[in-house]
């Protein structure tokens, strides 16, 4: 699959055609492309997307599971679990979603799509959800595992190579800890977006300084992710800057 795209938006139809997506229904991926701002805009349009994204969700579980299950078969249950947890995780089926060029073919309403919808995490996520949900109604599981399982290798590769499985913000206290210094702290510095669609950013520090920064849909997953940026920090070899260290 394409890494990467920049470029016009394109329509449902092009975007289907560019991945080799087999939908016989075009209806159904419109909706998975469809955005509660733009259903709102277009009354032509029946339905969002937030139904078919329940169903991906569910899909993405025992599809990604499945391939868990038979790819690592030497894998207890608990690494499996976080593994799994660790593949669709908001920031990874966003990520997902970039890589395929998903952010061109949403349709979004003009106040999100002027607002940076098309770089929303959250809203990635939700719409590669929602892809998956209606690509099963069209044309079955198998259809699903051809489109999700060439994404899953280099992403597990990655995640297994720098830890994303386990609970980043334990081993950020660990690591810290062993060297000396205190707890790491967290803390909120702004949330955005409106009611039913937030953006929380949380930054990490360590003896006052920052180490990372992270955006989530939650302040849980932001808080996550700026443990998961203090943890890339560390393992590039950079040093805890001293207590004293002035920040910019």
């Amino acid at each position: 699959m394409p890494e990467n795209h920049h470029g016009a938006p394109e329509s449902p139809r092009e975007f289907a055609e560019r991945l080799n997506l087999p939908f016989k229904d075009m209806r159904l991926l419109v909706r998975a492309l469809s955005h509660r701002s733009y259903a709102n805009e277009h009354s032509e349009v029946l339905e969002d997307n937030e139904r078919l994204e329940f169903l991906g969700d569910a899909l993405l579980d025992f599809v990604v599971g499945e391939w868990l299950y038979h790819h690592f078969p030497e894998m207890d249950e608990g690494a499996l679990t976080r593994l799994r947890a660790a593949l669709v995780c908001g920031e990874q089926l966003a990520e997902f979603a970039r890589q395929i060029g998903l952010d061109r073919a949403l349709l979004l309403g003009h106040g999100e799509d002027a607002a940076g919808g098309r770089k929303r995490p959250t809203l990635l996520a939700a719409a590669f959800e929602a892809v998956v949900g209606a690509l099963y109604l069209d044309s079955g599981l198998e259809a699903v595992r051809d489109f999700v399982l060439p994404l899953l290798e280099p992403a597990t590769e990655r995640i297994l190579a720098h830890h994303l499985d386990e609970d980043p913000k334990s081993r950020l206290q660990e690591i810290v800890q062993a060297r000396g210094f205190p707890s790491p702290v967290y803390r909120t510095l702004k949330v955005t977006g409106p009611d039913h669609e937030r953006t929380f950013e949380v930054e990490v520090l360590v003896g006052e300084v920052p180490l990372g920064r992270g955006l989530g849909p939650n302040k849980r997953a932001a808080t996550k992710s700026a443990a998961q940026q203090a943890l890339r920090h560390l393992e590039q070899g950079l040093p805890i800057p001293p207590k004293d260290a002035k920040r910019e």
